[in-house]
This record gives structure tokens, C-alpha cells and sequence, in this order.
């Protein structure tokens, strides 16, 4: 038997507007083009993915379970130009069948610079999903699966017992994602994304120089089923924009989508979990011991798609080192602009590195180069510090 746990990730961040080292006005986003890509997303991706998920939850009785973690930045720009997507995910959260995840409300690098500053965007989102869908999130995943075993503790201090994280094969060595562990030195489950099956659907699913190309229902089921002695989960943890945008409708994605249910519950045993179901019922096999930041990001999967190149370190040190002043200042709208700069794609647009993980950084990419984002970037960071000052 294996117990499959889909979890997507939604995220859309507030896109700066072209901002010149001149520039007086104090509006930092391109509210137009926030706009647009938000509905384009949302005709491709969130309306009919919703539709097709409620539409499996319903044809198997519940059976067929999912997980969201929604940023903040993403459902306020919703509320502002999309509020059908809101409508949408608020439907399904009425089946029972789908869990909302916990993370930072700004999708942000927070707990690297400023511990309390995390803290507050975490309970903050907390509050967000209450106020929507009336649940309590009860699993944590850091943005971009960023973790060690410092984000363990800290998500235990804030009363979480299971972490979402990456599987990533120089730390699991021998051991596989199939199991559960726990992070050391506390009681926290971790639920560890299986990447190679998980990437077969994200990326792998519409390559036609691929060997396993053309990705049938059947097929990955039968992958799935591989588990079963070796493992009790297979985690399948990726952007939900994989579904109609990053694999486009006429690629057969969302046919898959609907045919894989019923081809996993065929094989007797084999079933449908949300994270906290997995946490519950699956015991741990051990520790998973991670000291160094990891995350889900690019091959090298650790933090260099945001901390690569001295310009994004200079970028977000500059921009955490104004957080007591920020906070000091008593402006609630300097401080509203200040943590939406927070937002990792800011620095993932500053990227330098090329090869397999080029195309991946130019994806949504609204600048020329990586050094063009930091000019701009820097210039509203300026904007921000004059206002301060």
C-alpha cells in the first residue's frame, strides 16, 4: 500500500513597476501587470484545477485528498482582481477533503534575517486562513521549502508538529522519502517531498525528448505502487501553476489529473492523505538530520537561487537592516511596502546562474537581466529608506 499526499504550492508576488533613482512617488507596484498575469493565471490555472479537483473529490466520496498553501500576497491580489479564485478555494475547503497549510504571509526569506519578523508573518497567515476557510493550520512549510533544523524548532515553539520538506538526497543517503522522520531534538514529523516523481508531473510531464514520455495515469500509478514494501507515502509536492500554466491544457495535464485517482485507489491499499493525516497515522522511522539550509529550489537545492551573487546578498541585507526603524516609525504603510519587498522573487529575479535551472529563474521574469532587477530593485529600496529618513 502507499498513502499519496498532493501538496501545491500558490504564490504570486507584487511585481515591482520600472522604478527610476528620480522617482518621487511612493507607488513601487505595477498594479496593471499584477493584474493582468493574476487573471491570465487564473483562466489557465486556479479556476479549472479547482474545478477538476472538486470535481475528483466529489466522484470519489472524499477519498481523493489535497493540500494548499496559499502566501498572502497571492490572496490579496485574488481579493482585489480575482475574487472568483477566493470563491473557488473556499468551495473546496467546504468538501473536508482539502487542507490548508501554514507558511510566511509574505513568502519571504524572513527567518534568515529576523527571527521575530518571522514569527509575526507566520501567525499573521495563520489568521488569513482562519478568516477564509476556517481552519487552524496544524502543518508548517517554509517558503520554497526552505529548511535545517533550526525552522523544526522554530515551528515547534509555534505549537507545529509536522514540517513539509525536500528529500534531498545527500542528507536521506540510503533512506528514502517514502518514510517519515523526525527533526532532532524535537517531536516534529517530517514529510519529505519525493522530487523525482514529484518533477515527473511538474516538469518532466510534456518533454517529448523524455524516456518515459508520453506520462500516462496508469503508468505513475504503477510507479506509485513501487513504494509499496519499501516505503508507506509518496509525497507530491509542486507548484499548482503546473497545472495549465506550466504545462499547458492541450499537454493532456489536466486529463492526467483526472484519470490518476481512480488508477491509484484501484490497487487495493493504496489511498489519499493530507500532511496532518500522514503525520497522524505513519510513525517515524528515524531522524533526518539537516544543519545546513536546503531547500526545493533548482538542482543544487539548497539557497543559492536567492543568495547566490553579492547582489542579492546586498539586497537583503539592506533590506532587513531597516527593519527596526521600519518598525520604530509607527507607518503602517512604510511597513506594509517594506514587508511586501520581502517577497523571495524579488532576489530569485537576481539570480546569475544559467544552465538547467536558466529557464526555470525566467519564468514570470518581468526584467531583462538579473542585473536590471537589482537596479530596480535597489532604486525603490531607496525610495523606501528616503521616506524613513
Amino acid at each position: 500500500m502507499a498513502s499519496v499526499c498532493f501538496y501545491f504550492q500558490i504564490h504570486q508576488p507584487q511585481r515591482l513597476r520600472r522604478f527610476s533613482i528620480f522617482e518621487q512617488d511612493a507607488e513601487y507596484f505595477d498594479a496593471e501587470a499584477n493584474s493582468a498575469i493574476l487573471r491570465k493565471i487564473a483562466a489557465k490555472c486556479y479556476l479549472p484545477a479547482n474545478t477538476v479537483i472538486s470535481e475528483l473529490i466529489e466522484k470519489h466520496d472524499g477519498r481523493f485528498r489535497v493540500a494548499f498553501s496559499l502566501t498572502g500576497v497571492f490572496v490579496e491580489q485574488c481579493e482585489r482582481y480575482a475574487p472568483e479564485v477566493i470563491d473557488s478555494f473556499q468551495q473546496l475547503a467546504e468538501t473536508g477533503a482539502v487542507e490548508f497549510l501554514a507558511e510566511t504571509y509574505y513568502h519571504s526569506l524572513s527567518f534568515l534575517y529576523s527571527r521575530d519578523e518571522f514569527v509575526h508573518q507566520v501567525q499573521r497567515h495563520v489568521e488569513l486562513m482562519q478568516r477564509l476557510f476556517g481552519q487552524t493550520p496544524i502543518v508548517f512549510r517554509n517558503t520554497e521549502l526552505i529548511y535545517n533544523n533550526a525552522i523544526a524548532k522554530a515551528a515547534a515553539d509555534l505549537g507545529y508538529q509536522t514540517v513539509l520538506c525536500e528529500g534531498a538526497d545527500h542528507l536521506l543517503g540510503y533512506r528514502s522519502p517514502a518514510y517519515l522522520y523526525t527533526a532532532p531534538g524535537t517531536d516534529v514529523k517530517l514529510l519529505l517531498k519525493n522530487y523525482r516523481l514529484s518533477d515527473d508531473i511538474a516538469f518532466r510531464f510534456s518533454s517529448k525528448s523524455w524516456a518515459d514520455y508520453p506520462l500516462t495515469a496508469e503508468k505513475f500509478a504503477r510507479w506509485i505502487g513501487d513504494v509499496d514494501g519499501q516505503g508507506y507515502v509518496v509525497n507530491l509536492f509542486m507548484d499548482y501553476e503546473t497545472f495549465g500554466e506550466h504545462q499547458w491544457a492541450d499537454t493532456g495535464i489536466f486529463d492526467f489529473l483526472r484519470q490518476l485517482p481512480a488508477a491509484v485507489l484501484e490497487r487495493r491499499g493504496n489511498d489519499f492523505k493530507t500532511p496532518s493525516e500522514l503525520s497522524t497515522y505513519y510513525p517515524s522511522s528515524g531522524e533526518f538530520d539537516v544543519p545546513h539550509m536546503i531547500s526545493w529550489a533548482d538542482t543544487e537545492r539548497d539557497l543559492s537561487a536567492w543568495l547566490g551573487n553579492a547582489m542579492q546578498s546586498n539586497a537583503l541585507h539592506e533590506l532587513y537592516r531597516l527593519e527596526p526603524a521600519i518598525k520604530e516609525s509607527g507607518d503602517e504603510q512604510l511597513l506594509e511596502d517594506w514587508r511586501l519587498l520581502q517577497t523571495s522573487d524579488h532576489f530569485y529575479y537576481m539570480s546569475t546562474k544559467n544552465l538547467g535551472d536558466g529557464t526555470v529563474h525566467k519564468y514570470f521574469n518581468p526584467y531583462d537581466s538579473p542585473y536590471d532587477s537589482f537596479i530596480n530593485f535597489m532604486n525603490v529600496l531607496d525610495n523606501l529608506r528616503g521616506r524613513l529618513e
